[in-house]
């Protein structure tokens, strides 16, 4: 039986990849770290706390002698680090946890499992170090073209350049010692338990409750979206076809601009909910500090050598990640109360 340790495995992508490999597999074990900062949910894994094969350790992945001792209890074979300071906005204000967790972070867990996986210069087989990182590494796209594998590195905010740099030190160990590692670099994610900080579920929330609909500059900036089933199943395809020291680009080719994407929301909930829900409530708000402007993936590589695809179409997606926050009321009054309350306060209330 494989072993594998999660981390960040109570966050938005992490907890549904924990979700899905337990529902897909009964020959893995799942070591499931998380230091359950304001986005960590266990609430999230409900439906698999019980699992003979599943375990929750509360920690961080800086504390090296923590992630030694589970290296060594549970024998671990492959890492795959969700673990991350996410929020571009936060970053900008704070950068400094940026920099600490996503990349000191994952120098710490290269450290230890080169430290139990390499024995006289050579690594065991089957372990692998699988670094989960953004298309956001890249920088900002024009009108045209995609991001691929070989887009030179080029990040605008605190946040990508902390996963820049973890995603280089991944790829220093590979270089360096030979480590068997592999990186994937998604687009945009949307679905079912995503923290309401995030542009899909806070707009769903906001309108439910009449609150603005706060949306930077023009609204024009343009996202690849990805639902996060199909993102879990390129994981799960790289973690084991991946060919070692690869990077993996994981896209949806579904491109909308963020107004389109608030106006979507609108109309579906004005349909289906309240008809009083309405345009009236998008408020414009100073945009973001280096916004980038387009971000575009080319998937074209996981594609051909992996064979994958995503499933899901956006139109189909969307519907599908709605319905669940409406059917989830008690999850979201749940996450949505204090310290997001006050996260939510300082970040958009005095703009709007």
């Amino acid at each position: 039986m494989k072993t594998i340790i999660v981390t960040g495995g109570a966050g938005f992508i992490g907890s549904n990849f924990v979700i899905y490999m337990l529902q897909k597999y009964n020959d893995i074990k799942i070591i499931n770290l998380d230091k359950l900062t304001y986005a960590g949910n266990l609430e999230n894994l409900k439906s698999v706390q019980d699992n003979k094969n599943y375990v929750f350790v509360q920690g961080d992945i800086c504390d090296s002698e923590l992630i030694d001792s589970l290296f060594k209890e549970y024998n671990i074979t492959q890492v795959i680090n969700f673990a991350a300071e996410s929020h571009v906005d936060r970053s900008i204000t704070d950068p400094d946890i940026f920099i600490k967790t996503n990349v000191g972070g994952t120098a710490n867990l290269l450290n230890i499992a080169r430290k139990y996986w390499e024995v006289d210069g050579k690594y065991k087989e089957g372990v692998k170090y699988l670094q989960v990182s953004t298309d956001e590494v890249y920088g900002s796209l024009g009108e045209t073209g995609f991001f691929m594998e070989t887009t030179p590195l080029d990040p605008h905010s605190p946040y990508s350049a902390s996963k820049a740099g973890g995603d280089l030190i991944v790829k220093a160990y590979a270089d360096t010692y030979g480590m068997p590692v592999n990186i994937t670099r998604c687009s945009n994610n949307y679905g079912p338990y995503q923290f309401p900080e995030k542009l899909i579920p806070l707009m769903i929330n906001n309108a439910l409750t009449k609150k603005p609909l706060p949306v930077y500059g023009d609204g024009k900036n343009i996202r690849d979206w990805l639902y996060v089933e199909d993102h879990c199943s390129a994981i799960d395809m790289v973690l084991h076809k991946g060919r070692p020291g690869e990077v993996y680009n994981v896209g949806g080719h579904n491109e909308r601009e963020n107004i389109q994407i608030v106006k979507t929301i609108i109309g579906y909930l004005r349909e289906h909910v309240d008809s009083t829900i309405d345009e009236s409530l998008i408020k414009y708000v100073e945009d973001r500090k280096g916004h980038d402007r387009r971000y575009g993936i080319d998937p074209e590589k996981i594609k051909r050598e992996l064979g994958w695809y995503p499933g899901t179409t956006f139109e189909v997606g969307i519907e599908k990640t709605i319905k669940w926050y409406l059917d989830n009321k008690e999850w979201m009054d749940n996450i949505t109360s204090g310290e997001y309350q006050n996260y939510y306060k300082s970040m958009y209330e005095k703009d709007v």
